[in-house]
């Protein structure tokens, strides 16, 4: 059989079939129609302005090292202006975080980016591993997102910069998608779903270039442009309930390779039904053109691994077990309404009519008032933000001689707050890098 020609320059031989359409491309035509669909992404949002500072959030992975190269590559190519850096998360997981770390450090000299890294260590005094120690390994992604969430806003702040880009692709929307209807949580589609999100905790915001990218083209960009990235999956990640929906939509896939982008459009549509009094976020418009930007509510991350979309913490069963029984009562209590119901309709009472009730109204949903975190400052809808919640239950095991956020027994008290006001992030400039 004679090899099929790529169906754009007809010219080459085809190597490559797109997952997302079949179409057969030659490697060049993959390649720049990959990047020009980001680029078409880019400018139908709006997502930059020239001048602009962007910090990349870079894990090591396939995602965020496609992203820094195609971002450098389309900021050259059509002038964007945009000062591109790294910005690293050391959560503090040994065998995989200290590994991608090193995968950073190269992509910042080939990149020529300057990197910065901000640890959890630094941040809150604990790491993810001596946070699993603890508390074990349902409910980490818990901990972690909220972590994570505030460690990239403090560090994007200490660096002057308030637009985040993160490598969340359009197989991450869509598990986020099916997680949120899963569970019944419909309020977060708008965040899950924008393009650009504003955090209501901070000046920060996120966009998310490679939205409609998929996964599996993400690989072979990565492949056949020769990038270094880190492959290795966190190794907490297999309990988080984002896995049961990532099983899902690839099973979704193979029966129809457009279903991770359906899912996407179906996610937009129906978060555009959800009234902005019951999604907690609501939207607004951002910049001269309207871009419509969905508002983020501390704490409550929609990003891909780390996510606080991960397992409740433990006792779950106990849960299930309760709703079932208080489902039970009220079934039982049903029953019995509805047997003096029919008793006295088939008495001497059946003419008498009860008066018409009148209808429900709905009621509003109370709009969140920010407020500084009594503890670390950090902007909260709450009086203490969740970071802090989540720090003072992992504290309280801890001997009185370590580090209890928040509690200022005597002035050299190393509290989040000293420990932000003190910490400098681990900055590597590219030339410095070898």
């Amino acid at each position: 059989m004679a090899p099929s020609p790529c169906v754009l320059c007809t010219t080459s031989r085809a190597l490559i079939i797109r997952p997302k359409n079949h179409q057969k491309l030659c490697k060049p035509c993959f390649l720049s129609l990959f990047e020009t669909e980001i680029h078409n992404t880019i400018t139908a949002n709006s997502l930059f302005r020239p001048g602009e500072r962007i910090a990349i959030g870079a894990s090591g992975g396939k995602d965020s090292t496609v992203l820094a190269s195609v971002l450098k590559t389309l900021n050259e190519r059509y002038n964007y202006g945009l000062d591109l850096l790294l910005l690293s998360i050391d959560e503090g997981i040994k065998g995989y975080r200290d590994d991608s770390l090193e995968t950073v450090k190269r992509n910042a000299v080939q990149y020529e980016m300057p990197l910065s890294i901000v640890g959890y260590d630094q941040l809150y005094g604990w790491t993810m591993d001596q946070v699993v120690s603890q508390i074990g390994k349902k409910g980490n992604c818990t901990y972690c997102g909220v972590f994570r969430r505030q460690a990239l806003d403090r560090g994007a702040a200490r660096l002057g910069i308030n637009h985040v880009v993160t490598g969340h692709n359009a197989d991450d929307i869509a598990e986020t998608v099916m997680m949120n209807l899963l569970r019944g949580d419909l309020p977060r589609l708008s965040r899950a779903t924008s393009i650009v999100t504003a955090s209501a905790a901070s000046d920060i915001k996120r966009s998310k270039p490679l939205k409609y990218a998929y996964e599996k083209e993400i690989v072979l960009y990565a492949h056949h442009k020769g990038l270094d990235y880190f492959s290795t999956e966190c190794i907490y990640s297999p309990e988080a309930f984002r896995g049961s929906a990532r099983t899902l939509i690839k099973n979704l896939e193979r029966l129809r390779p457009s279903a991770i982008l359906d899912v996407v459009r179906s996610g937009e549509d129906m978060a555009k039904l959800v009234p902005s009094e019951v999604s907690s976020s609501g939207a607004l418009a951002a910049n001269e053109n309207d871009v419509v930007v969905a508002i983020d509510v501390e704490g409550e991350d929609d990003e891909g691994c780390g996510s606080s979309n991960g397992r409740a913490s433990g006792g779950e069963m106990a849960v299930m077990e309760k709703t079932l029984r208080d489902e039970e009562m009220n079934n039982s209590k049903k029953t019995q309404d509805n047997h003096e119901i029919d008793f006295t309709l088939h008495g001497q009472r059946h003419d008498r009519h009860k008066p018409v009730q009148p209808a429900k109204t709905a009621k509003k949903m109370p709009k969140q008032q920010l407020q500084k975190c009594g503890r670390c400052g950090y902007l909260s809808s709450q009086s203490v933000c969740k970071a802090c919640m989540l720090l003072e239950g992992l504290n309280k095991n801890r001997p009185k001689t370590e580090i209890h956020v928040g509690v200022e027994e005597e002035d050299n008290s190393p509290t989040l707050t000293r420990r932000m006001e003190g910490l400098t992030t681990a900055h590597y400039p590219s030339s410095s890098l070898t």
